[in-house]
């Protein structure tokens, strides 16, 4: 499955139509390029959820929680970008977190292969005219909810 985002407007838009859908539980990963549009995705997402204000890029802190009242569901956005060693998300707890949670995470592919694998893989890229193709990897557990298949 594969959408044109046109502006960062269209991700955000993108991001809040996935509020829409998700559970705790869900896995979301956010791969593509440095300024592709992850973080705005997540952003759209967030605020759809109630976030008040912009939410911070989690690239420093690797882990950014939300919990009600904050937003209508707890989230982990988590940016593995500075991450070197898959070994190094083990101190992170992030499986522990995941089951009561909506994880969010950029830069995926940090973590190795073994991570999510029933994630809903979401690619990012650009395109020759400046908008961002969005390629959507749509899991079974995703299936019955996934509105764009």
């Amino acid at each position: 499955m594969e959408v044109i985002l046109a502006d960062p407007a269209a991700s955000d838009h993108f991001g809040a139509a996935l509020a829409a859908l998700v559970q705790p539980g869900d896995v979301i990963t956010l791969s593509g390029p440095l300024g592709a549009g992850k973080t705005s995705i997540a952003r759209g997402l967030l605020a759809a959820l109630g976030l008040q204000g912009e939410a911070p890029s989690p690239s420093f802190a690797i882990v950014q929680p939300y919990a009600p009242p904050e937003t209508r569901l707890p989230v982990l956005h988590v940016d593995l970008y500075r991450i070197d060693d898959p070994v190094e998300l083990d101190e992170l707890g992030l499986d522990d977190a995941a089951a009561e949670s909506v994880l969010i995470v950029e830069w995926p592919e940090r973590a190795g292969t073994c991570y999510w694998p029933h994630a809903l893989a979401l690619t990012l890229e650009f395109t020759p005219g400046g908008a961002r193709r969005l390629t959507a990897g749509v899991p079974l557990p995703w299936k019955a909810r996934w509105p764009l298949t």
